[in-house]
């Protein structure tokens, strides 16, 4: 599978906000189901198809990232994604993306003269990161209740 990416229009988005809040609902139902698919029938056609249950929760992350007006992009988990992809997901320019990676602080490979990063070796760069920030804060949230800067 490639990778998707598509940018939520104006009538997209406001077709997910109306069937959010519905599709919540029915989704939260369905999650105490024991059954690993669900079946759902598409007005237009009269037709009936089988998904996978997790795949109901994906439909739902989606339509909510459409109703704030996100773009969505899926990526399968075992696919590299290019510097300017990973820049961009981790919000970062491609020049400090490349220095991350040439000081080895996220595994890469080069095909050519491309480098290749492997989608999970950069969410788990991410994920460290966020645990790294979460301990800081709460060092400095810690050392300015100790030093009574106001902040409770």
């Amino acid at each position: 599978m490639e990778t998707l990416i598509k940018r939520t229009t104006k009538e997209d988005q406001k077709i997910a906000i109306r069937s959010l809040q519905g599709f919540q609902v029915v989704s939260q139902r369905i999650k105490s189901s024991r059954k690993k698919g669900i079946k759902m029938k598409v007005q237009e056609t009269g037709e009936f198809i089988t998904i996978p249950k997790k795949a109901l929760t994906l439909l739902s992350a989606i339509i909510q990232n459409m109703a704030e007006g996100k773009t969505i992009s899926i990526v399968p988990s075992n696919s590299e994604v290019s510097t300017q992809q990973a820049a961009d997901m981790l919000n970062v320019s491609r020049p400090h993306l490349i220095k991350l990676l040439e000081s080895k602080k996220i595994p890469f490979k080069k095909v050519g003269s491309q480098r290749r990063i492997l989608l999970k070796d950069m969410m788990e760069y991410k994920e460290k990161l966020a645990k790294q920030r979460e301990i800081q804060l709460d060092f400095l949230s810690n050392q300015a209740k100790d030093l009574n800067l106001g902040y409770e």
